[in-house]
């Protein structure tokens, strides 16, 4: 398993790659995630994510529906995905991408904040799961 250096090392280059402006890592732990890594998320907000249940939030719910959960605008969502302490993240777009092992489980949860409002078409998703997907020694899903 990577140790967190290796994950925020990771992480930068994953923002970097896509002009993201902030994100997370969140490993699976039980029928949860716990936070592992992150950049330019406010220590609050740290502390609120630090335990994401399935279901609950982007994150959650990425691990639930095994899919991407994404969001134009952070701030003025109004779908439910996104919870009061995400919004508080300097960036607007985000998006929440599952990192699955070979038998499908997810097994991490990448988060990806972008600076300004905007839609994500099916090939960036596609892509920023692609990506995702090479991060360094994710233990498999339990």
């Amino acid at each position: 398993m990577s140790t967190p250096i290796e994950l925020e090392h990771w992480l930068r280059n994953f923002l970097a790659q896509h002009d993201g402006t902030a994100g997370t890592i969140h490993l699976r732990e039980n029928d949860g995630l716990k936070l592992a890594t992150a950049i330019n998320i406010p220590p609050h907000v740290q502390q609120i994510v630090a335990w994401v249940p399935k279901g609950k939030g982007m994150a959650g719910l990425a691990l639930e529906r095994k899919q991407p959960i994404h969001t134009c605008n952070l701030k003025e969502d109004r779908s439910g995905n996104v919870r009061p302490g995400a919004k508080a993240v300097d960036a607007q777009a985000a998006v929440a991408v599952p990192v699955t092992n070979a038998a499908g489980d997810v097994r991490a949860v990448v988060g990806i904040a972008f600076p300004n409002e905007r839609e994500f078409t099916q090939t960036e998703l596609d892509e920023l799961i692609a990506r995702a997907s090479h991060m360094p020694a994710a233990p498999d899903a339990d």
